[in-house]
């Protein structure tokens, strides 16, 4: 048995020199590599970042809601102040406008119509005040208004523009065998050719843009990092959907076909995970009906149709 402590009758050896003695003493933890310790995380260290990380997603879909709100009060607002004017000329003109007189009145439709115009772009300002956070953040790349990932713009923009034509022509089938009566966006149309225009420039140059950005853009995003896509893509289908349906209350096809379309922009955003290919489709649906609606008349319309 051999061991390292040395004993009395152990013989002397001879002296070595100095440095070799040094390098053949042994060291201590020789055996052992001493490995750099890894910093110590106590478990308030580890819960902290997932918490406040948490925490900040629902501030976030807090403020997603709020601009949501704050869209539809714009929206409100700025037709109550281009309208009021009129209103008041009527009253001192001809006395207290009667309801029924108004829901019929050609300034006053084109009036309403004419108010999203600087509605759309106060939307617009809020939106990119919250998401830039005051000019930290670069505003399309934080809202995902960019190209997909892996594909090419030339194949999304064509495959955008054909579920576009698809969804106008199922559109096109329910409305002709399942419509009721004309809606309230029929009766705006109908009410005079600048109205007609109007909502034909409103549909094709802000609406897309707005509402893209605030459902698809940052509504779902909010929604996605707290509940999930399922959930999101459900909430949000629903409040597009719903916005729309006072304009269309008198039309129950009118509706599911907003619906579908709804639902389609979502689920389009939720796959390719950016708001873009949504823009296209939601652009191109409007921008074919906004054609059919400015040149329809001068083919011959009476409105009877």
């Amino acid at each position: 048995m051999f061991t390292e402590e040395p004993t009395a009758q152990q013989t002397s050896l001879p002296a070595e020199p100095a440095d070799v003695a040094e390098q053949s003493q042994p060291q201590p933890y020789a055996d052992n590599r001493i490995e750099p310790v890894a910093p110590i995380v106590t478990a308030t260290t580890e819960t902290s970042v997932p918490t406040i990380g948490r925490w900040h997603d629902w501030f976030n879909l807090l403020k997603a809601f709020l601009i949501w709100v704050v869209s539809i009060i714009l929206l409100v607002v700025v037709q109550l102040i281009f309208t009021i004017p009129y209103f008041i000329l009527l009253w001192a003109t001809t006395g207290p406008p009667k309801v029924e007189a108004l829901a019929t009145d050609k300034i006053v439709a084109f009036l309403s119509i004419i108010a999203v115009l600087p509605a759309h772009l106060l939307t617009l300002g809020v939106i990119w005040l919250m998401v830039t956070e005051g000019r930290k953040r670069p505003f399309w790349k934080t809202i995902n208004f960019e190209w997909p990932e892996n594909l090419r713009p030339g194949i999304v923009i064509i495959a955008c523009v054909v579920l576009s034509l698809a969804l106008l022509s199922l559109g096109g089938l329910v409305t002709h065998y399942w419509g009721g009566t004309k809606t309230q966006i029929d009766l705006l149309v109908e009410s005079s050719v600048p109205a007609r225009l109007a909502t034909a420039f409103v549909a094709v140059f802000t609406a897309p843009l707005v509402e893209e950005l605030i459902y698809r853009g940052v509504l779902y995003s909010a929604l996605e990092r707290t509940l999930g896509k399922i959930i999101g893509v459900l909430v949000v289908s629903l409040l597009f959907a719903g916005v729309h349906v006072f304009q269309y209350i008198d039309n129950f096809a009118v509706i599911g076909v907003i619906t579908l379309l709804s639902v389609t922009l979502t689920v389009v955003r939720a796959y390719t995970g950016k708001v873009l290919p949504s823009f296209i489709i939601h652009l191109v649906f409007n921008g074919i009906q906004s054609i059919v609606i400015a040149l329809w008349p001068f083919f011959g319309w009476n409105g009877s149709n």
